[in-house]
């Protein structure tokens, strides 16, 4: 099909809009925490695997963080066992545990690299337990006692973790080497024990530890919006928690802006929340000048 002359001129003024993003991130790493629908709606997963592709060969170092929530509660759902949620955590036992590494560290995460690759890039899939690249400690939740004066309450979540550190080095090698990472959000402790982390938190400290150009999460949502439901953008850490402070930003959306602010606050340059649900969100958000997300900075 031939281009008009005005549809031909609209996809020049596109590609000159996006030169100076490539060029200002230009070798710059970026970490994407890809989830939502964006990882089971078929047309948006082969929009993200092209995005992630294209940013690589204009010189980028994307670098992604995956979930994989709906499928582990699939297959647990088929060996008859339920999922079970405490202050947002799956409680996760031993057999639960081998359910999330078999999802995540196998299924999801070769799904993710075939996709990439069938693109034309060269991905490669890790979890934090290759090298023993994230070192994690056991979370535990505390619910508070209707006595005060009491400690509190202790709760067992079982496998669940919590990022205690991050080695760089192999990530950094891929990086080097022309190679995208794809990583499972398990992590390693010091006895040798296999941990679930979230991924919005992997994500985070993976950026902080890169000191990565950005940080995007990918939601089913919008972004933050105001007290009217119209999308925000541009925001500053103080203008987030004077949002925080007046109620505008609640529920869901407050743990993905608290990640936000703790990676702009330690030298991520700044953190896109951005919808998922809109095809080829990655890049209309980080090569244009009106975005789909909302911007967060320091």
């Amino acid at each position: 099909m031939s281009l008009t002359p005005q549809s031909a001129a609209d996809r020049a003024r596109i590609l000159t809009e996006a030169l100076p993003y490539i060029q200002r991130f230009h070798g710059k790493t970026l970490v994407i925490k890809y989830g939502g629908n964006a990882m089971v709606d078929e047309p948006l997963k082969q929009s993200f695997a092209r995005d992630v592709v294209l940013m690589k060969i204009v010189g980028m170092n994307p670098v992604i963080v995956h979930g994989g929530g709906p499928q582990i509660g699939k297959h647990l759902g088929k060996i008859g066992k339920k999922s079970e949620f405490i202050q947002g955590m799956r409680v996760t036992d031993r057999e639960t545990m081998d359910v999330v590494e078999m999802v995540l560290g196998g299924l999801v995460n070769k799904e993710i690299v075939n996709l990439i690759n069938q693109q034309g890039g060269k991905a490669v899939g890790l979890s934090g337990k290759d090298g023993g690249f994230i070192r994690a400690k056991k979370m535990v939740l505390k619910k508070s006692q209707e006595n005060e004066k009491l400690p509190p309450e202790i709760i067992d979540i079982g496998h669940v973790g919590d990022v205690e550190h991050i080695d760089p080095s192999l990530v950094s090698m891929l990086d080097s080497g022309d190679f995208i990472p794809v990583i499972a959000p398990i992590g390693v402790g010091e006895d040798g024990q296999t941990y679930n982390i979230n991924a919005d938190v992997v994500a985070g400290r993976l950026a902080m530890t890169l000191k990565a150009e950005k940080l995007v999460l990918l939601t089913n949502t919008s972004g933050v919006l105001d007290k009217e439901g119209k999308l925000m953008t541009g925001l500053t850490a103080k203008h987030v928690n004077d949002l925080i402070a007046d109620g505008t930003i609640s529920g869901g959306m407050l743990p993905k802006v608290n990640y936000a602010l703790n990676a702009v606050a330690n030298g991520v340059g700044s953190c896109h929340i951005i919808d998922g649900r809109v095809p080829h969100a990655l890049l209309l958000e980080i090569f244009t000048d009106q975005g789909v997300g909302t911007l967060i900075k320091a």
